[in-house]
């Protein structure tokens, strides 16, 4: 019998029980009239007993009536190597049941220490179509819940929601008051009576629709997919989009034995563990590309959000070359690893990436670029990647370009995250990067093609340039770390210069802003998990803040360790990262001004403990770029102390 692992009564082989390696996670699976199961964390009862099924187009219903003719149990404690991540290395260790039933179908159970998963597994040869899956939730009514709605289509009317952007703050309330008219992407966290918050989200999510969460006006959360598209057509932004006429009456189609989502609950009562959690990378499919050599994260120079603007140059900036060569000369001179040609490069409404602007060289660009060690990436719009796919990745990669940043998907029904696998092969099998803008969470996609290195679906800084001022981006900032992060990294596309408080935020197109201090946006590069990561402000600005520039140039995208030393969800988070020897913290805060004192005793073999530390100025909270930069040696008793402005940050570099 396996330690914490056991089936503590058997009547009719219905009741079995798993709990994590440490003993504090357990949940009961009932089989019988309803495959069904709940979950207790430290002897409380956080999730109450809750159904899954599959309704078949064939009739049968998977979890309804359901004979039980194997029951199978393991423990695993292993290494996975995770390149490109927060960890080099993840520690994977679970405990296991797999129910086996008659028609060839099972149920398998994971129980780790920060989580419970389950998954559907078909093991049939015979094709065959799902008329839904029950996944459901059932909490206490009164506990409370961070929800982030669909920001599109009209209540009630869910076929309008389906098509969105997966970009929204965080609405909070009680279960019971969760709108059930209106869709809940993943991740979502309930907030229990008892303390405990359960992150609810997915992984492995290769061709199967993304899950959709709804009210019911009572204690529960109910699962809803979008059905297989029937009738798409070109139309929505610049006419790089498939909208959706009509569906199917079934969410998927099944060509043979295969896998289902990973359906994930991480729990626990320490909001530093939501936020440390690692359960979507981990129930991710293994990396499906053998060489990663040619694989490079970085960082990268963006003309879009600050809309091509340049000063005290002697030439019209815009999308031209002339423009792009100043970028390509800014990160060159400071080891920025990419720039990249956003939207407008390719000619307008005509969805063919082989037509190029008139003003724009992408070979005299890319071959100018390769010579000061930079890559060039280019902006694609769904629709015109997705027709001529092979083509496109075949040319660009011939040409020299590193890799592409797709946009516009806006959906995740089945035919859209197959696409994403798609797109994901295609660009590994031309050694080029992903990043896919536009789309929902990452849910382990990473881990199967490391070569995919971000994901937009976050309410990212772009949202600066138009929002009003009623949007909080500052209390955004510090509850993404605990929902949308946990899934996977960010396309959050921080590094605003022009910092401004809350009373004197708004929103500008051309010379957006940031809510909260220039500190916070350097620790945004730290607490964020983003391997390609963006840094969104102007050239021009950045040579005049040349100091925080050296300091956003130094820190890696990708990391050795990662721990979190402090963290309420919706208040604040301090992060810390190792990079070989160097250490990387990095704070951030809402609106109410907090004192640290940080222990780094965890910090072990470094030689000369010298710091560079940026805070908040002094007067930060009226002047928000107000910073100070000191450097010292780390003190003996290894305590830094640390104040935040409202809004604010700090950073750390331990070296």
């Amino acid at each position: 019998m396996l330690c914490g692992m056991y089936i503590v009564s058997i009547y009719a082989q219905k009741h079995y029980q798993l709990i994590s390696p440490d003993g504090n996670l357990k949940t009961t699976i009932v089989t019988g009239d309803t495959l069904s199961y709940d979950i207790v964390y430290k002897n409380m009862e956080v999730m109450h007993r809750s159904p899954l099924f599959l309704t078949l187009d064939n009739g049968e219903e998977w979890g309804i009536n359901s004979s039980i003719i194997e029951v199978k149990e393991d423990e695993v404690n292993e290494v996975v190597f995770s390149p490109f991540y927060r960890n080099s290395e993840i520690r994977n260790h679970y405990n296991e049941i797999v129910l086996e039933f008659y028609k060839k179908w099972k149920v398998e159970f994971r129980a780790y220490n920060d989580g419970i998963a389950y998954r559907f597994v078909n093991e049939n040869d015979n094709p065959f179509n799902i008329e839904s899956e029950t996944v459901e939730y059932r909490f206490d009514s009164e506990d409370k819940a961070y929800v982030p709605y669909v920001n599109r289509g009209k209540d009630g009317d869910f076929e309008s929601q389906f098509m969105n952007s997966f970009e929204n703050t965080y609405s909070e309330s009680r279960v019971s008051q969760i709108n059930p008219d209106r869709l809940a992407f993943l991740p979502l966290i309930v907030h229990t009576k008892s303390n405990v918050k359960v992150c609810i989200t997915e992984s492995d999510l290769e061709n199967y629709p993304g899950l959709y969460l709804l009210g019911n006006n009572g204690d529960k959360l109910k699962g809803i997919h979008a059905k297989y598209p029937l009738l798409v057509e070109q139309g929505g932004h610049n006419k790089l989009q498939m909208l959706v006429k009509s569906r199917e009456n079934f969410i998927a189609k099944v060509e043979s034995k295969r896998s289902f989502p990973w359906r994930i609950a991480v729990v626990s009562d320490d909001d530093r563990k939501i936020a440390g959690s690692n359960l979507s990378y981990l129930l991710g499919a293994p990396s499906k590309v053998d060489d990663i050599s040619w694989i490079k994260p970085g960082k990268v120079a963006w003309e879009w959000w600050n809309d091509w603007n340049l000063d005290g140059v002697d030439f019209k900036t815009g999308i031209n070359n002339n423009t792009y060569k100043a970028y390509i000369d800014f990160a060159s001179k400071n080891g920025i690893e990419y720039v990249i040609l956003d939207e407008g490069w390719a000619v307008n409404l005509q969805a063919d990436l082989m037509k190029v602007v008139e003003d724009i060289d992408i070979k005299e660009l890319v071959d100018y670029a390769a010579e000061r060690n930079v890559g060039i990436v280019l902006w694609a719009g769904y629709h015109a990647f997705n027709r001529d796919m092979e083509n496109v990745c075949r040319y660009y990669s011939e040409l020299g370009v590193k890799g592409f940043k797709v946009d516009f998907m806006d959906r995740d029904d089945q035919e859209m995250t197959n696409f994403n696998y798609k797109a994901a092969a295609m660009c590994a099998k031309y050694k080029m990067i992903l990043d896919l803008h536009g789309t929902s969470k990452p849910a382990g996609l990473n881990r199967t093609y490391p070569n995919v290195l971000n994901f937009e679906g976050v309410h990212g800084l772009e949202q600066m340039k138009w929002s009003s001022s009623s949007v909080d981006q500052v209390k955004y900032d510090v509850m993404i770390p605990f929902l949308r992060q946990v899934a996977g990294p960010m396309d959050y596309t921080q590094g605003a210069m022009r910092n401004v408080t809350k009373s004197n935020y708004y929103p500008c197109n051309s010379e957006p802003m940031s809510q909260g201090t220039r500190c916070r946006q350097l620790a945004l590069y730290i607490v964020l998990d983003s391997p390609f990561n963006m840094l969104c402000d102007s050239p021009s600005n950045y040579m005049r803040e040349q100091e925080c520039t050296n300091f956003i140039s130094s820190v890696p995208t990708v990391w050795d360790e990662t721990r979190i030393l402090e963290a309420k969800i919706g208040n604040y988070i301090v992060t810390a990262r190792r990079s070989g020897n160097t250490w990387y913290i990095g704070g951030i805060n809402d609106w109410k001004a907090i004192d640290f004192n940080l222990d780094l005793s965890f910090i072990q073999n470094i030689k000369s403990k010298n710091i560079e530390m940026f805070i908040d100025g002094i007067n930060a909270h009226r002047i928000a770029r107000d910073y100070k930069k000191y450097a010292f040696k780390l003190s003996r008793d290894k305590i830094v102390k640390v104040s935040l402005s409202p809004g604010g940050g700090f950073v750390i570099k331990i070296d």
